[in-house]
Protein backbone atom coordinates (compact mmCIF):
# COMPACT_ATOMS: atom_id res chain seq x y z
CA UNK A 1 0.00 0.00 0.00
CA UNK A 2 0.83 3.34 -0.58
CA UNK A 3 2.26 5.73 1.59
CA UNK A 4 1.57 8.47 -1.11
CA UNK A 5 -0.93 11.49 0.10
CA UNK A 6 -1.40 11.85 -3.75
CA UNK A 7 -5.83 11.45 -4.58
CA UNK A 8 -6.55 8.35 -5.78
CA UNK A 9 -9.70 7.21 -7.39
CA UNK A 10 -11.19 4.16 -5.67
CA UNK A 11 -14.33 3.86 -7.75
CA UNK A 12 -15.16 5.48 -11.73
CA UNK A 13 -15.59 8.96 -11.66
CA UNK A 14 -19.15 9.18 -12.83
CA UNK A 15 -19.52 7.01 -9.90
CA UNK A 16 -18.25 9.51 -7.60
CA UNK A 17 -20.21 12.28 -9.29
CA UNK A 18 -23.73 10.16 -8.73
CA UNK A 19 -23.04 9.25 -5.03
CA UNK A 20 -22.02 12.95 -4.39
CA UNK A 21 -25.03 14.71 -5.36
CA UNK A 22 -26.98 16.60 -2.49
CA UNK A 23 -30.57 16.43 -1.73
CA UNK A 24 -32.51 19.35 0.49
CA UNK A 25 -35.34 16.87 0.33
CA UNK A 26 -33.22 13.68 1.92
CA UNK A 27 -31.80 16.44 4.18
CA UNK A 28 -34.95 17.56 5.40
CA UNK A 29 -35.79 14.12 6.22
CA UNK A 30 -32.73 13.44 8.31
CA UNK A 31 -32.90 16.08 10.96
CA UNK A 32 -36.90 15.38 10.68
CA UNK A 33 -36.34 11.56 11.85
CA UNK A 34 -33.39 12.64 14.24
CA UNK A 35 -35.50 15.45 16.20
CA UNK A 36 -39.05 12.91 15.52
CA UNK A 37 -37.30 10.07 17.01
CA UNK A 38 -36.15 12.08 19.98
CA UNK A 39 -39.78 13.63 20.70
CA UNK A 40 -41.06 9.92 20.62
CA UNK A 41 -38.61 8.90 22.59
CA UNK A 42 -39.54 11.67 25.48
CA UNK A 43 -42.84 10.99 24.68
CA UNK A 44 -42.71 7.27 25.24
CA UNK A 45 -41.53 7.87 29.25
CA UNK A 46 -43.79 10.67 29.59
CA UNK A 47 -46.83 8.58 28.64
CA UNK A 48 -45.45 5.08 30.65
CA UNK A 49 -42.99 6.56 33.35
CA UNK A 50 -41.42 4.02 35.00
CA UNK A 51 -37.17 3.18 35.82
CA UNK A 52 -37.30 1.20 32.81
CA UNK A 53 -38.74 3.40 29.60
CA UNK A 54 -36.75 6.73 31.44
CA UNK A 55 -33.68 4.84 30.74
CA UNK A 56 -34.95 3.58 27.18
CA UNK A 57 -35.49 6.91 26.54
CA UNK A 58 -31.94 8.72 27.84
CA UNK A 59 -30.19 5.88 25.70
CA UNK A 60 -32.10 6.33 22.71
CA UNK A 61 -32.00 10.19 22.94
CA UNK A 62 -28.31 10.24 23.72
CA UNK A 63 -28.02 8.32 20.70
CA UNK A 64 -30.14 10.60 18.19
CA UNK A 65 -28.21 14.05 19.82
CA UNK A 66 -24.33 11.71 18.37
CA UNK A 67 -27.00 11.78 15.54
CA UNK A 68 -27.19 15.73 15.60
CA UNK A 69 -23.84 16.06 15.65
CA UNK A 70 -23.49 13.26 12.88
CA UNK A 71 -25.85 15.36 10.18
CA UNK A 72 -24.35 18.59 11.77
CA UNK A 73 -20.93 17.34 10.47
CA UNK A 74 -22.28 16.53 7.10
CA UNK A 75 -23.67 20.11 6.80
CA UNK A 76 -19.87 21.09 7.80
CA UNK A 77 -18.38 20.08 4.65
CA UNK A 78 -21.48 21.52 2.76
CA UNK A 79 -23.05 17.82 1.82
CA UNK A 80 -26.37 17.66 4.22
CA UNK A 81 -28.18 19.71 1.70
CA UNK A 82 -27.82 20.91 -1.68
CA UNK A 83 -28.90 24.94 -0.40
CA UNK A 84 -25.60 26.26 1.16
CA UNK A 85 -27.70 28.80 3.34
CA UNK A 86 -29.46 25.36 4.81
CA UNK A 87 -25.98 23.81 5.22
CA UNK A 88 -24.92 26.61 7.76
CA UNK A 89 -27.98 28.68 9.16
CA UNK A 90 -30.67 25.89 9.08
CA UNK A 91 -27.96 23.31 10.39
CA UNK A 92 -26.69 25.62 13.49
CA UNK A 93 -30.20 26.04 15.02
CA UNK A 94 -31.72 22.88 14.48
CA UNK A 95 -28.50 20.15 14.43
CA UNK A 96 -24.97 22.68 16.20
CA UNK A 97 -27.21 24.79 18.27
CA UNK A 98 -28.82 22.23 21.05
CA UNK A 99 -26.26 20.06 21.45
CA UNK A 100 -23.84 23.38 22.16
CA UNK A 101 -21.79 23.07 18.83
CA UNK A 102 -20.67 26.32 16.10
CA UNK A 103 -20.75 24.99 12.68
CA UNK A 104 -18.13 27.62 11.79
CA UNK A 105 -15.82 26.43 14.25
CA UNK A 106 -16.33 22.70 14.11
CA UNK A 107 -15.00 23.07 10.32
CA UNK A 108 -12.15 25.09 10.74
CA UNK A 109 -11.22 22.51 13.01
CA UNK A 110 -12.23 19.07 11.38
CA UNK A 111 -10.83 19.93 7.76
CA UNK A 112 -7.47 20.42 9.66
CA UNK A 113 -8.34 16.87 10.65
CA UNK A 114 -8.97 15.73 6.90
CA UNK A 115 -6.13 17.33 5.62
CA UNK A 116 -3.69 15.69 8.48
CA UNK A 117 -5.31 12.31 9.43
CA UNK A 118 -3.66 10.68 11.97
CA UNK A 119 -0.18 13.02 11.55
CA UNK A 120 1.49 14.86 14.55
CA UNK A 121 -0.95 18.21 13.60
CA UNK A 122 -4.42 16.24 13.42
CA UNK A 123 -6.22 18.31 16.13
CA UNK A 124 -8.00 14.75 16.85
CA UNK A 125 -4.75 12.68 17.26
CA UNK A 126 -5.39 12.98 21.00
CA UNK A 127 -8.61 11.40 20.83
CA UNK A 128 -6.97 8.10 19.63
CA UNK A 129 -3.43 8.25 20.51
CA UNK A 130 -3.50 6.72 23.55
CA UNK A 131 -4.91 2.89 22.32
CA UNK A 132 -4.52 0.71 23.16
CA UNK A 133 -5.79 0.84 26.74
CA UNK A 134 -6.30 -1.24 30.04
CA UNK A 135 -9.86 -2.34 30.86
CA UNK A 136 -9.57 -0.31 34.28
CA UNK A 137 -8.67 3.14 32.13
CA UNK A 138 -11.42 2.27 30.21
CA UNK A 139 -14.08 1.40 32.90
CA UNK A 140 -12.76 4.79 34.60
CA UNK A 141 -13.33 6.71 31.30
CA UNK A 142 -17.02 5.21 31.01
CA UNK A 143 -18.20 6.28 34.76
CA UNK A 144 -16.66 9.76 34.01
CA UNK A 145 -18.85 10.21 30.83
CA UNK A 146 -22.12 8.50 32.75
CA UNK A 147 -21.73 10.91 35.98
CA UNK A 148 -21.16 13.90 33.75
CA UNK A 149 -17.66 14.93 34.84
CA UNK A 150 -16.54 14.50 30.89
CA UNK A 151 -19.09 16.88 30.49
CA UNK A 152 -18.51 19.43 32.84
CA UNK A 153 -14.80 19.33 31.72
CA UNK A 154 -15.86 20.03 28.26
CA UNK A 155 -18.45 22.47 28.55
CA UNK A 156 -18.09 24.44 31.87
CA UNK A 157 -14.23 24.69 32.34
CA UNK A 158 -13.76 26.50 29.14
CA UNK A 159 -16.13 28.99 29.71
CA UNK A 160 -14.13 29.60 33.28
CA UNK A 161 -11.02 29.94 31.67
CA UNK A 162 -12.39 32.43 28.89
CA UNK A 163 -13.68 34.08 31.86
CA UNK A 164 -10.70 34.54 33.36
CA UNK A 165 -8.24 35.00 30.50
CA UNK A 166 -10.57 37.91 29.74
CA UNK A 167 -10.36 39.43 32.60
CA UNK A 168 -6.43 39.14 32.63
CA UNK A 169 -5.89 40.00 29.11
CA UNK A 170 -8.79 42.08 27.79
CA UNK A 171 -8.80 40.64 24.56
CA UNK A 172 -11.56 38.18 22.44
CA UNK A 173 -8.41 36.03 21.30
CA UNK A 174 -8.68 33.20 23.08
CA UNK A 175 -9.43 29.21 22.10
CA UNK A 176 -12.56 29.22 23.65
CA UNK A 177 -14.61 32.42 21.93
CA UNK A 178 -17.42 32.86 24.49
CA UNK A 179 -19.47 34.68 21.10
CA UNK A 180 -20.11 30.93 20.03
CA UNK A 181 -22.30 30.20 23.04
CA UNK A 182 -24.68 32.68 21.82
CA UNK A 183 -26.74 30.21 19.85
CA UNK A 184 -26.44 27.42 21.87
CA UNK A 185 -27.52 29.15 24.38
CA UNK A 186 -30.84 30.49 23.19
CA UNK A 187 -31.33 27.14 21.37
CA UNK A 188 -31.37 25.29 24.85
CA UNK A 189 -33.79 28.39 26.39
CA UNK A 190 -36.25 27.77 23.56
CA UNK A 191 -36.34 24.15 24.13
CA UNK A 192 -36.69 24.61 27.99
CA UNK A 193 -39.49 27.00 27.18
CA UNK A 194 -41.03 24.25 24.66
CA UNK A 195 -41.03 21.90 27.63
CA UNK A 196 -42.75 24.68 30.00
CA UNK A 197 -45.21 25.44 27.47
CA UNK A 198 -46.14 21.85 26.82
CA UNK A 199 -46.65 21.46 30.83
CA UNK A 200 -43.12 19.48 31.20
CA UNK A 201 -40.57 22.02 32.42
CA UNK A 202 -38.62 19.02 34.04
CA UNK A 203 -38.54 17.09 30.64
CA UNK A 204 -35.71 19.80 29.45
CA UNK A 205 -33.59 18.72 32.19
CA UNK A 206 -34.56 15.18 32.25
CA UNK A 207 -34.75 14.03 28.73
CA UNK A 208 -32.53 16.35 27.10
CA UNK A 209 -29.69 17.76 29.60
CA UNK A 210 -29.18 14.06 31.22
CA UNK A 211 -29.01 12.78 27.99
CA UNK A 212 -26.16 15.47 26.80
CA UNK A 213 -24.18 14.68 29.80
CA UNK A 214 -24.01 11.38 29.89
CA UNK A 215 -25.11 8.76 27.34
CA UNK A 216 -23.94 11.24 24.48
CA UNK A 217 -20.52 11.40 26.03
CA UNK A 218 -20.05 7.98 26.30
CA UNK A 219 -21.50 7.09 22.34
CA UNK A 220 -19.26 9.78 20.92
CA UNK A 221 -16.30 8.66 22.63
CA UNK A 222 -16.89 4.91 21.20
CA UNK A 223 -17.47 6.64 18.06
CA UNK A 224 -13.77 8.25 18.39
CA UNK A 225 -12.16 4.96 19.16
CA UNK A 226 -14.40 3.11 16.43
CA UNK A 227 -13.16 5.82 13.81
CA UNK A 228 -9.20 5.85 14.83
CA UNK A 229 -7.67 4.66 17.42
CA UNK A 230 -4.84 2.24 16.87
CA UNK A 231 -5.12 3.04 12.70
CA UNK A 232 -2.12 3.51 10.90
CA UNK A 233 -0.37 7.12 10.30
CA UNK A 234 0.15 6.56 6.42
CA UNK A 235 -1.51 8.91 4.90
CA UNK A 236 -3.55 6.34 3.11
CA UNK A 237 -7.55 6.80 3.75
CA UNK A 238 -8.38 3.04 3.29
CA UNK A 239 -5.82 2.26 6.83
CA UNK A 240 -5.76 5.43 8.67
CA UNK A 241 -9.80 5.55 9.43
CA UNK A 242 -11.73 2.96 10.20
CA UNK A 243 -15.10 1.60 8.95
CA UNK A 244 -17.05 -1.03 11.34
CA UNK A 245 -19.88 -3.07 10.27
CA UNK A 246 -22.68 -2.70 12.61
CA UNK A 247 -25.75 -4.49 13.68
CA UNK A 248 -29.19 -2.95 13.70
CA UNK A 249 -28.71 -2.40 18.09
CA UNK A 250 -25.68 -0.61 17.46
CA UNK A 251 -27.08 1.05 14.28
CA UNK A 252 -29.65 2.90 17.00
CA UNK A 253 -27.23 3.73 20.01
CA UNK A 254 -24.06 4.20 18.63
CA UNK A 255 -23.66 4.10 14.99
CA UNK A 256 -26.56 6.34 13.43
CA UNK A 257 -26.54 7.86 10.04
CA UNK A 258 -24.35 5.67 8.47
CA UNK A 259 -21.08 7.20 10.78
CA UNK A 260 -20.06 3.55 10.52
CA UNK A 261 -18.30 3.95 7.60
CA UNK A 262 -15.48 6.01 7.80
CA UNK A 263 -12.88 5.13 5.36
CA UNK A 264 -15.58 5.76 2.68
CA UNK A 265 -16.08 9.12 4.60
CA UNK A 266 -12.38 10.10 4.28
CA UNK A 267 -11.87 9.06 0.84
CA UNK A 268 -14.24 10.47 -0.29
CA UNK A 269 -15.50 13.15 2.25
CA UNK A 270 -18.16 15.27 -0.20
CA UNK A 271 -20.06 11.99 0.12
CA UNK A 272 -23.34 12.59 2.02
CA UNK A 273 -23.80 10.23 4.71
CA UNK A 274 -26.98 8.80 3.59
CA UNK A 275 -24.67 7.66 0.52
CA UNK A 276 -22.31 5.46 2.14
CA UNK A 277 -23.44 2.72 2.29
CA UNK A 278 -23.04 2.57 -1.32
CA UNK A 279 -20.04 4.24 -1.73
CA UNK A 280 -19.01 1.18 -0.03
CA UNK A 281 -20.53 -1.59 -1.89
CA UNK A 282 -18.74 0.46 -4.95
CA UNK A 283 -15.33 0.25 -3.41
CA UNK A 284 -15.56 -3.47 -2.39
CA UNK A 285 -16.73 -4.44 -6.12
CA UNK A 286 -13.40 -2.97 -7.24
CA UNK A 287 -11.60 -5.08 -5.12
CA UNK A 288 -10.39 -2.88 -2.13
CA UNK A 289 -11.87 -4.36 0.53
CA UNK A 290 -8.69 -6.39 1.42
CA UNK A 291 -6.48 -3.18 1.86
CA UNK A 292 -9.42 -1.16 3.91
CA UNK A 293 -9.00 -1.11 7.94
CA UNK A 294 -12.11 -2.95 8.86
CA UNK A 295 -13.87 -3.79 12.20
CA UNK A 296 -16.80 -6.52 12.39
CA UNK A 297 -18.56 -5.16 15.36
CA UNK A 298 -17.99 -2.33 17.71
CA UNK A 299 -17.79 -4.68 20.21
CA UNK A 300 -14.57 -6.34 18.30
CA UNK A 301 -13.28 -2.68 17.69
CA UNK A 302 -13.50 -2.45 21.95
CA UNK A 303 -11.65 -6.12 22.05
CA UNK A 304 -9.08 -4.24 20.05
CA UNK A 305 -8.54 -1.09 21.54
CA UNK A 306 -8.90 -2.16 25.26
CA UNK A 307 -7.63 -5.64 25.17
CA UNK A 308 -6.99 -6.30 28.68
Amino acid sequence: MTNSAKKIAYIPKHEVKQLSARSDLVGFLLVAHCWGTIILAGAFFIYWPNPLSFVLAVAIIGSRQLGMSILMHDAAHGILFKTAKFNTLFAQIFLASPVGANIASYRKYHLTHHLNTQQDNDPDLPLSAAFPITRKSFVRKMVRDMTGQTAFKLRYLPILSYIKNRKASGSKNTAFYLGNLTTPILSNLILFGLCWATGYWWAYFALWIVPLYTVFQVVVRIRNIAEHAMTSHEKNPLINARTTYANWLERVFVAPYWVNYHVEHHAYMFVPCWQLKKLHAAMVREGHLPDMEIKHSYREVLKFAVPS
